[in-house]
C-alpha cells in the first residue's frame, strides 16, 4: 500500500527564497559595519581637516615640525585686533538676531493672522528665500542704497547735489540691516508653523470678552509663539557668528568680524598659526551656540 502520509507543514524546507536570503545575511551583518561608511567620509571630509587647524593653531612658526606652544594663542588673545573682532562679531551677532526676533514676529503676525490678497503667496515665498544666498540679499541693497544706488541717484536728480546721503551701508548699521534683512524669514519659519497650530477658538474667546488686539497678542498669542522664537533666535545668532559673504560685499570700513579676521590673517597676512586660533575660536563660540539652539529646539518640538 502506497504511503499515503503527508509532510509535516512544521518541518524545515531545505530549499529557501532569494528574497528569504537576503533577509538573512543583512541580519547576520555587524552592526558596526553599517555605520563604518559614513563615519569614514565624516573622519576624512571634516574631522581630518578639523584636527589639522586645531594642531596648526598649536604650532607657531618659529617652532620646529612637531612642537607645540600656547604662543599662537597667547599672542592672538593679546592683540587689540582680535579683541575688538570678537566685540564687533558679538555686537553684531545679537543686535541682528534681536532685529530678526522683532521683525519677524510682527511680519508673521501680519501673515497668519491678517487676511490680505496673496498672503499664502508670501508665506510660500518665506520658505523659497531660505535657499537665497546671503550675498544676493546685500548686492540688491548696495543697488539701492550704495554710492550709486537708486536712492542716491533720485536724491541728486532732484536736488542737483553732487553725492547723495545714503552711505550707511559701508557702516555696522549696513552690515546690520543686510543681516537682519537676509535672516529674518529664519525667525518667520517656525513662526508661521507655531501659529498655524494656534487654536483660532482661544482668539475667538479671548475677542468675545473684550480683549483689544495687543492684549490678544500678548497674553494669548506671545507665549505661544516663545518656543518659536527661542529657536529660530537660537538660530539666527549662530548664523550671524559666522556670517562672512554679508560684511564682504558691503565693504563695511572698519568692520571686522571673527570670519573677516580669519580670512585676513590666512589670505592676505599669510599668518596661519593665527588664522587657525581665530577660527578655532569660532568654532568653540558656534558648536556652544548650536548646542544651546539644538536644546531649545526639542523643548519647543521644531
Amino acid at each position: 500500500m502506497a504511503d499515503t502520509t503527508a509532510p509535516s507543514a512544521t518541518a524545515p524546507t531545505s530549499a529557501t527564497t532569494p528574497g528569504r536570503r537576503k533577509a538573512i545575511s543583512l541580519t547576520r551583518t555587524p552592526t558596526w559595519a553599517w555605520a563604518l561608511p559614513p563615519v569614514l567620509v565624516l573622519a576624512l571630509g571634516f574631522l581630518y581637516p578639523l584636527a589639522l587647524v586645531v594642531r596648526q593653531s598649536f604650532t607657531p612658526e618659529s617652532l620646529e615640525e612637531g612642537g607645540a606652544s600656547l604662543t599662537p594663542y597667547t599672542e592672538v588673545f593679546a592683540s587689540t585686533v582680535f579683541r575688538e573682532a570678537l566685540t564687533t562679531t558679538v555686537r553684531l551677532a545679537v543686535g541682528a538676531t534681536v532685529g530678526c526676533l522683532v521683525l519677524g514676529f510682527v511680519l508673521a503676525l501680519v501673515i497668519a493672522f491678517v487676511p490680505f490678497p496673496g498672503g499664502k503667496a508670501v508665506a510660500r515665498f518665506i520658505d523659497v528665500f531660505l535657499s537665497f544666498p546671503s550675498f544676493l540679499i546685500t548686492l540688491a541693497l548696495l543697488f539701492i542704497y550704495g554710492s550709486v544706488g537708486m536712492a542716491n541717484g533720485a536724491w541728486t536728480g532732484a536736488t542737483g547735489a553732487a553725492e547723495g546721503p545714503f552711505h550707511f551701508l559701508t557702516t555696522p548699521w549696513g552690515v546690520l540691516l543686510a543681516e537682519i534683512t537676509y535672516f529674518t524669514p529664519f525667525v518667520m519659519r517656525p513662526l508661521l508653523a507655531a501659529f498655524s497650530q494656534l487654536d483660532t477658538a482661544q482668539l475667538e474667546v479671548a475677542s468675545s470678552l473684550g480683549a483689544g488686539p495687543v492684549r490678544i497678542v500678548r497674553q494669548v498669542i506671545l507665549p505661544e509663539a516663545l518656543p518659536a522664537l527661542a529657536a529660530g533666535g537660537s538660530l539666527v545668532l549662530v548664523l550671524c557668528l559666522n556670517e562672512f559673504g554679508i560684511v564682504l560685499f558691503t565693504g563695511a570700513k572698519g568692520v571686522t568680524t571673527l570670519p573677516m579676521l580669519v580670512y585676513s590673517k590666512a589670505i592676505l597676512e599669510s599668518d596661519y598659526p593665527a588664522a587657525c586660533v581665530v577660527a578655532v575660536v569660532n568654532i568653540v563660540l558656534s558648536v556652544g551656540l548650536y548646542s544651546l539652539y539644538r536644546v531649545v529646539s526639542r523643548r519647543a518640538g521644531a
